[in-house]
This record gives C-alpha cells, structure tokens and sequence, in this order.
C-alpha cells in the first residue's frame, strides 16, 4: 500500500496532523530550492526524533575514498558526494526556561505544512503545550529567493496562548556537520573563521581536498506584533566551527513575536572572498526587507510557471503530481550556469552521491528544451562537452586508445567515480545517451552551429570507443558487444544487449553522417577538427565494419529483439503471478535471485524503442511491449514514463493513465518505499514527457511539431506550452478538439494526425 497522507491539491503539497513516523518522508516532499542551494525541509527548531538533516550547495562536493571489499584495476578512486552545508536554518527555542521540542510536547494539535509550489515558499504552522504548560501557536515561513540565489529567508512567529511567556531565541550557524552516507564516517568541512558583528555572524569553512571555501551566513532581526524591536543579542557562543546567539523577549498573552533570518552561502565558485560577499548579500537583503523579499519570490515563480505549467483539469491529484515534478525540476537546475548539472535527488537528499548521470541527456533535456531557452539545453551539452578530455582519460583508464572517450556513470567533474563493477565497467550504454542528446537537441532547436564547434568532437570520441569495444565473432561473423549491464540494472555482465548493441551501432552511423556533413558544409571546422582528433578516412571506414555488421539477438519464435543473449532461458513467470508480498524485490530478494529472474526494472529494449521510435513500426512497438512490460517491475523512477508514452501511443489510455500516476506522484506516495532518502527529480522530467509526448503526442519530424493529442477519460482537459525555436505555442487538449494559441509575430505550421494546420500569432485556432 502506498503512503497517502499528501492532501490533494491543486497548487501547494499539504500534511495535516504530526506524525513522527512521517518526518524523513516529508522532508524530503516539502524541501526548497532555487538552483544554487536547497534543503532538506528539517525543523528550524530543535528536534529529538528522527531526522534527515540536509542542506546542499550546487557544484560543491568531496571525493570520498572509495570503500569495497575487492579492488578491481579501473575502479575510480573516489565516489562524489555532494556535500551536506553548514547549517544556517537552526533556531533553538526556549520558552519559561523549556527547550521546544514537537517530540517532547505534551501535545502537538493543528499541525500543516505547505509547500505552496505557486509562491515558492514554504510554510508550517502548529499549536502546542510544552512540558511545563505553556500553550503557543506558531507559524514558519521559509524560502530560497530566486532573484537573490545566495539568500534565504525564515520568518518564525510564536504566540503564547495562555499567558506571557519568556521565549529565547538561539540561532545559529553550524560547520560541524556529516552525510549520512559516508564511506569513512570523514569530516568534510575544515572551519576557517567564525565572525561576528552585531546581529550578523559568518562561519567560514573548507572542504577537504576539493578545498572549496563557502562562508556560511546569518543577519537576524525580532519583530513584536508587528513593530521592530532593536536588539542585539544577549549571550554569544562560539566553537571552532559553529557561532549562536542568544535573544531574549517577552511576550504577553495573544501577542506575536516575529523572528527574521536571513542566511545562506557566498562560495569560492563566485567569490575570492566569501566573507566580504556575504556582507554583501546581507546588506542586499535587508535593503529589500522581508516583505518585497517574498512578494519578488512569489513573482518570480510566476515568471516560471508562465511558461512551464502544465494545466489538468478534472483531476486534482494528476494536477498536483505534475506541478509538483515542474516544481522540482526548476527548483533544481535553472541552467544559469553551465558549470552544473541536474542530480538525481537535486537538492533533497544524497544518495546517488547526488552528481550527473545519463538521465540529464536521456530524461531531462526535453523538458528544458521546450521549457526553457534553448541556451539551457545548450549548456547542458556543453557541460559534456567541457569534461570530453576526462571522458578519454576514463576510457584509458579501462584500456582504451586512441582518444576514445567513456563518459561516466557518475561524475561531478567528468571523472567516474562510481564504484559497483557492474555499473563502473558495464553500463556503457551512457555514452550513448550523449551521443543521442546531440542529435535531438539539433532536432528539437535546428541549431547545428554546436556539432561544428563542439559536438562533432564528442561524437567522434563515443564512435572511437564503440568500435574498440565491440567484437568480432567468427562463429556469428558479426560484431558483438560482450560484458555488459544494459537500462535493466536487474541483468549484469550480459552479453549483446540489443539496446546497447543498436545504440552503439546508431552512434558510429550518425558520426559519420555528421562528419561528412561539417565537411561539405563547415570546411573549416572540418579541418580543425581531423587535425586536432587525428582521423582519417581508413578508421572511419572501420568503423563502419561494426555498424554494418553489428548483431542484434532476435527471436524468431516470440518475433521479438532479445533484451539479450539467452534471456530466453530464463524462467518466464510474469510479475502479475508473482506474490505482492515479494515486491519490490529489490528489498526482498537476494541479488542473486534477481540476476536469475526474467524482471526488468526499467524500460530496456522499450528504452529503444522509445529513443528511435521513427525506426521501427507501430506493430512492432505493439508487439514489444506486449512480450516487455509484463516482466518490468517498474522499481526504476526512471521506468513509468517511457512505458506511459509508449501504452499512449498504442492508444492504450488507461495503461498509460496508470503509468502516469506512478510517475507523477512515484514520491507523494512513495510507490518504492524510500522517498525519505530523498525525492527522484530527474525521473520528474519524465512525468513531464508523459504528458507532452504521450498524451499530447508532440513529435518533431522534418522540422516541425507534430501531434497526436489523446485525453485520459478521468480528465476534461489539459494544456501546455512549447517553446520551439523561439515561439511559443499553447497547446489545449478536451475530448473532442485541441487548441492552439501561439504567441509573437511569426505563423508556425504544425502537424495534428498527420494534418497540416497553420497557426497564425495571437489567434486561436481549433483543430
């Protein structure tokens, strides 16, 4: 049973009751951010019950040692993790002499939280009796500004409730802090300077061995029903690596008292000198005031969801599920700096190490693509692009020549530095995604001008790997891919994974399409390019060997591509006739059965499909998905969506309906049972792919939006937007027509069930 303690919403994610058995899980749903820093949404306040503390800074990270048991030459020497920041959030509370705790009141009642996703701001409020007797209300509001990215802004109101109360506040900012996920329990902080100057504090710490410097900051001010109280603090306290003042107010019966704070991060990624930038920040912020402070947070968001909102109507969950996954996306990554990229937990959590995997070319760019400038999309390339000569260092690292390049399964800086040898070694199907970001991002934007300045070098770079890693079989006189884990992490060490196999074979194909392109088109280019990767015409015909004669493992009986070599062989139980009691079996099953069984965690061959739709028919996706998805387990996040989009292509609506729910709210409701380690924003982009692509049906050939809308029958309608080349086109779905409003001066022809329709600006047109 999923969890379904989310309240249905159209724009905010909403709890109501205090339940400490939910704590972790919500903090993880209610966390903040705004691309340079987020967090985890933990108690301003002191808490004794169990907590995931976490705050992250974008960019930041620690090579933590790699810990395993046997070491295996290639492995990398470290696993990136990005790192849990100083805390600034902390407020201790007294009140009557009593530390406020919500796991040691003698009562908790009306207690909400509400991550407003319109505002962008977080809000929490409660009634309590502490142990001594003292009734309050309270109420919190938190958030990350968007214009000011280094500042964060906490408002924390209490009212005594039946008397006067002594309340003191202790905020602080501490350096002295771990990740739950440490190979070698290590501190990742040196504390360089804690300072202080009346009401402001900042501690400035160094992380080991990256020696990234972040001055972490503090200015706090106290408001009594409403007015100003000028007050500097009454007792500081001060270590090595954390400073906390004390302020002390009374407050009589019914009356608020505000506690303002402002914190956050100036790091050495921006700044030469944090500290003097902090001071900056802080000045900036309080010349703004807490008020226009959140009125241009709540503008901002708008600005966003101008553009990114995907409207549902007639179904509230489906609606929340989706704002919450673009909410998410944006609070991650907002593609102002082509340093970053977009983890897999983004600012919520650290598994994963919290660094770049292939879900960015495969899932993610689409999203920001069509959402966004295509400069955003650019910089995600370009991010590859940047960490090429790391990708051939990686490659050498595993035996390869020659300047072909393996990008990494998990990096921060373009060296691997993931440490299971199924993954590290096997899954090298990620070069492909690259490969395929290139060529859809031109497909998508019609901006060729980043293959001849920097693409063409990364493609011919995977081109150079597939053909040194495939083989050559004398018994089957074609080239075989051996060793191999493919999209379904349940498989290891296979051989010839057809997704694998045609990707590589697509990757060399459409390299040498495009080198002869840039040489008929972009002479120059072309010349700089051979000369500087040294190729020539004799390798690239060798290469050619291997994608012509690459094998794919087919069935003739089932009339099926393989997932690979003797998956046949496998015992053939369909996950419908397995036990619920064995799911997820990831959690309940030793590896080894898993290795054995038939189950697929995430879409394999269907990956393919999905990827190079235009290459196969309707039949035989149909036919595919027919033999596939009853043995996928859908326990990758990564897994409804491609399955959504393919059941609505197959005009499967109630499928692909159910798919979408998985996906949308795969964290509200915690499908896999572990969104207290954090939420999986990089399968977000594929919620937003389901509807666009599936429901919706956008498709671009020959350089036009195609589509082919469909409605789920729970819905009446829904809508989104699409930016493509620069205009921006609203597309409305209802049962029986779909809309299409574009914006600008320029008309635009698109493709509705293979039907031309031309859409003139600021007209709406029905189809």
């Amino acid at each position: 049973m999923n969890q379904d303690y989310i309240k249905p919403d159209n724009w905010s994610i909403i709890e109501e009751g205090f339940d400490a058995e939910r704590v972790k899980s919500s903090e993880s749903l209610f966390s903040i951010g705004n691309g340079a820093m987020g967090q985890r949404a933990n108690f301003e306040e002191n808490y004794s019950g169990e907590t995931f503390q976490g705050s992250y800074i974008a960019g930041i990270y620690y090579p933590d040692k790699t810990k395993v048991g046997w070491w295996k030459n290639g492995y990398p020497e470290y696993f990136a993790k990005v790192l849990n920041a100083p805390n600034w959030i902390g407020i201790e509370i007294e009140i009557n002499r009593e530390n406020f705790d919500l796991a040691k009141c003698k009562s908790v009642s009306n207690f909400k939280r509400e991550l407003n996703m319109k505002e962008g701001v977080y809000y929490r409020s409660f009634e309590a009796v502490l142990q001594n007797g003292v009734e309050i209300s309270a109420k919190i509001t938190r958030f990350l500004s968007l214009d000011n990215d280094e500042l964060g802004v906490i408002n924390y109101e209490i009212t005594p409730l039946n008397g006067e109360a002594n309340i003191v506040f202790k905020p602080y900012v501490d350096a002295g802090v771990h990740n739950e996920d440490a190979n070698w329990e290590e501190k990742f902080w040196e504390p360089l300077e804690v300072k202080h100057s009346e009401n402001e504090a900042f501690v400035t710490a160094r992380t080991f061995k990256t020696h990234f410097t972040a001055t972490t900051f503090m200015q706090n001010a106290i408001l009594l029903n409403g007015n100003s109280v000028s007050q500097n603090p009454t007792e500081i306290q001060k270590t090595a690596d954390k400073i906390q003042f004390s302020y002390e107010v009374k407050v009589g019966n019914n009356e608020t008292v505000s506690f303002q704070k402002l914190g956050g991060y100036t790091v050495s990624l921006n700044h030469e000198n944090t500290q003097t930038a902090a001071q900056k920040v802080i000045a900036e912020g309080l010349k703004i005031g807490y008020a226009n402070l959140l009125e241009n947070q709540k503008l901002a968001w708008s600005k966003i969801w101008e553009m990114s909102d995907i409207t549902i109507n007639g179904d509230v969950k489906a609606q929340q599920g989706i704002r919450f996954n673009i909410f998410q996306l944006n609070q991650t990554y907002l593609g102002k700096d082509s340093r970053l990229n977009i983890g897999p937990k983004g600012f919520t959590g650290e598994k994963y190490g919290g660094s770049t995997y292939w879900d960015t070319e495969a899932y993610c760019i689409p999203f920001y693509m069509a959402t966004k400038d295509q400069q955003v999309a650019r910089n995600l390339l370009t991010y590859r692009y940047n960490q090429l000569d790391k990708a051939i260092e990686n490659a050498g690292k595993l035996g390869f020549t020659n300047g072909a390049a393996l990008y990494p399964m998990v990096t921060m800086n373009g060296e691997e530095c993931h440490n299971e040898w199924e993954i590290t070694f096997e899954e090298i199907h990620r070069n492909g995604a690259i490969a395929f970001a290139i060529f859809n991002y031109f497909r998508f934007t019609g901006d060729y001008s980043y293959i001849p300045e920097k693409g063409l070098e990364v493609l011919i770079a995977i081109a150079r790997f597939w053909h040194q890693r495939a083989t050559y079989s004398t018994n089957k006189d074609q080239f075989v891919i051996l060793g191999v884990t493919g999209p379904n992490e349940y498989e290891n060490n296979v051989n010839n994974n057809f997704y694998t196999n045609y990707l590589a074979k697509w990757c060399i194909d459409y390299t040498l399409e495009q080198i002869e392109k840039v040489e008929k088109e972009y002479a120059s280019d072309h010349s700089r390019i051979m000369s500087k990767v040294n190729l020539d015409k004799g390798e690239m015909a060798q290469w050619k060997k291997v994608a012509d004669k690459m094998y794919l493992p087919f069935s003739e009986e089932h009339d099926v591509y393989l997932q690979q070599d003797g998956f046949l062989d496998k015992e053939l139980v369909k996950v419908h006739d397995l036990d619920r009691s064995q799911r997820p079996i990831n959690q309940k099953w030793s590896w080894d059965r898993i290795l054995r069984s038939p189950y697929i965690k995430q879409a394999d061959v269907l990956q393919g499909f999905y990827f190079f739709e235009d290459h196969f028919s309707k039949e035989q996706l149909e036919k595919h998905f027919d033999f596939y998805e009853p043995f996928t387990v859908h326990e990758s996040s990564l897994s409804p969506c491609v399955h959504s989009i393919q059941a609505a292509g197959l005009g499967r609506m109630e499928q692909a309906y159910t798919f979408y729910l998985r996906t949308s709210r795969l964290d509200l409701d915690d499908y896999n049972k572990e969104v207290e380690e954090g939420c999986h924003i990089t399968s977000m982009a594929g919620t937003w792919m389901s509807i666009v692509e599936g429901f919706g049906g956008m498709r671009v050939k020959d350089d036009a939006l195609h589509f082919e809308p469909r409605i789920p029958e729970q819905w009446e309608g829904y809508s989104f937007k699409i930016n493509f080349r620069n205009q921006i086109l609203q597309v409305s779905v209802e049962a029986n027509e779909t809309k299409f409003n574009l914006e600008g001066s320029k008309e635009l022809t698109v493709f509705v069930n293979g039907k031309a329709v031309l859409v003139e600006p600021n007209t709406l047109v029905t189809v």
